[in-house]
């Protein structure tokens, strides 16, 4: 297992997280024999966005030692009528926080995630009213240590991230939801008709949120990264190919700004099968054959960060120097933190030789040559 922090706040989360809807339904020692079974691998991380009572008690009760396990627990996710609530009412808001911290058998958790804000009018009532004002409280308190929201809408993301509250962002990322526009419904994301039309390269908002987010320390959390199990089967997926579960993961892991991927499963054996993302070879990980013949839709001209460019004559990491690129050429700056990165690779753009072996490799026809020149230019090296 590897590791990221979040943000800049030193905490250190496993680069394959838990969903929580696998635990729902659960005895409490198949809860407990889950949770055991995960740490074995080495993830430490949880999204909670059920309020599911029982599952969370139970939960709380696995967790044997509390500072072993980063917990991203969503607000304003309420138990109501046997039933799951998404609320603004800030009474029940308040009253289902410190359900969650009792159910837990905690008295904080690390990240309290404000859930579901997909629509302009829903983002202003948070972030205008007394939601808001109450996160910032608990974060004040140390009942809880960073401010995340959930989303599905790059355009109310990228809005929300801009106002420097929101640390941790859970979003959905996958390839074919990054090629669809921002909408308000999220049912556009699932729905065949939006991928009737043909499809060219990442939504530009998307990309320019992932690295508006990674330019300012600001971490993804990645949920929806299988579509629902749509991706991993050819007659359910929007682009008509399977994908793999590690393809799938490894897509989101090299999105700018994504530091975990929040992988659903209802079994040990499906949890496995992410966990497996460590153990199967480059080759086996590659999304990149499958995302350039994809029926009707295109990624052509546009570097998805895949690496098939290596092995690169001159040892340069392409991928890398691309993503540092793309990331100052989005903020139209030299952004400090890529800079950075980019002066700790073991080599640089300038020693390209434009042998033009990578453009050859790239399955997306993308001009790494200019793109070298462009990275000269603008660190210099």
């Amino acid at each position: 297992m590897e590791y990221k922090e979040l943000g800049e706040s030193k905490i250190k989360v496993s680069q394959i997280a838990l969903g929580c809807e696998g635990l729902i339904d659960k005895s409490q020692d198949e809860v407990v024999e889950f949770i055991e079974q995960a740490q074995k691998w080495g993830i430490n991380f949880i999204d909670l966005y059920s309020p599911h009572p029982v599952m969370r008690r139970y939960l709380g009760q696995a967790i044997k030692n509390r500072h072993e396990w980063i917990i991203e627990s969503h607000l304003c996710s309420v138990w109501e009528n046997d039933q799951y609530l998404r609320t603004r009412d800030i009474k029940k808001v308040k009253r289902g926080f410190e359900d969650t911290l009792e159910q837990l058998q905690t008295d904080y958790v690390d990240i309290g995630m404000i859930h579901y804000v997909d629509a302009m009018k829903d983002y202003e009532d948070v972030f205008y009213g007394e939601i808001i004002e109450f996160v910032k409280e608990l974060k004040e308190q140390g009942k809880i240590k960073l401010i995340g929201m959930s989303s599905h809408n790059p355009e109310v993301a990228l809005k929300a991230v801009k106002t420097g509250l929101v640390d941790v962002l859970l979003f959905s990322i996958n390839p074919c939801y990054d090629m669809l526009p921002p909408s308000e419904d999220v049912d556009d994301l699932f729905e065949k008709d939006s991928y009737k039309n043909p499809l060219q390269n990442i939504d530009p908002i998307r990309q320019k949120l992932y690295e508006y987010c990674e330019a300012n320390h600001i971490s993804i959390t990645v949920m929806k990264a299988f579509g629902g199990g749509d991706l991993l089967d050819e007659k359910l997926s929007p682009f008509q190919v399977k994908m793999t579960v590690p393809q799938c993961i490894h897509y989101c892991l090299t999105r700018p700004g994504v530091v975990s991927v929040m992988a659903g499963a209802h079994s040990i054996e499906e949890m496995r099968l992410s966990v497996s993302y460590y153990d199967v070879t480059p080759q086996e990980r590659d999304y990149a054959e499958i995302l350039a013949n994809v029926p009707y839709h295109s990624f052509v001209g546009h570097c998805v960060y895949c690496g098939h460019c290596a092995p690169c004559s001159q040892k340069i990491d392409i991928a890398s120097v691309n993503k540092f690129l793309d990331l100052c050429i989005a903020q139209g700056k030299v952004i400090e933190t890529a800079r950075e990165h980019y002066q700790s690779l073991e080599h640089y753009a300038s020693e390209c030789i434009e042998c033009g072996a990578c453009m050859k490799n790239c399955p997306f026809g993308v001009d790494v040559i200019s793109k070298m020149k462009q990275a000269v230019h603008i660190f210099g090296k």
